[in-house]
């Protein structure tokens, strides 16, 4: 399931983009009940992309931004109470690794259901039964 994190440079202090990356999957795979299952933890992937702030923009307006978007089966975030606590929690966390100086409403947080079937995996596209086996 990756995990994209994009953040204006300077967010969070230099160095603490791979802590947040960490922060924010242990947050997922708690509120989703799977913390201990080494096969949901060895299958969360992704990517860190710092941007210079002249690259970043809200309100169509260069600005300080963090967007954290995770690609996932259609099963996953499922419930409204995992979309709220974990929303919540992601917010919670950019905004503490920021020293608070990050706006809340400048990190944005969005999740991108896969169609049944087409989840891949070592070129095999699998279906969410077959992923939740």
């Amino acid at each position: 399931m990756p995990l994209t994190l994009t953040i204006t440079e300077g967010v969070l202090p230099k160095g603490q983009e791979s802590i947040a990356f960490t922060r924010l999957s242990d947050a997922m795979i708690k509120w989703h009940g799977l913390t201990g299952n080494t096969a949901i933890e060895s299958n969360i992937v992704g990517s860190i992309n710092l941007l210079p702030k002249e690259h970043t923009f809200a309100g169509s307006k260069e600005s300080s931004v963090v967007f954290i978007e995770w690609k996932v089966p259609s099963f996953a975030f499922n419930s409204r109470e995992i979309q709220l606590g974990y929303i919540k929690e992601a917010t919670d966390i950019i905004h503490a690794m920021s020293g608070e100086r990050q706006p809340r409403e400048r990190i944005w947080v969005n999740v991108v259901h896969a169609v049944d079937g087409a989840w891949g995996i070592g070129g095999v596209a699998l279906t969410n039964a077959q992923l939740a086996s």
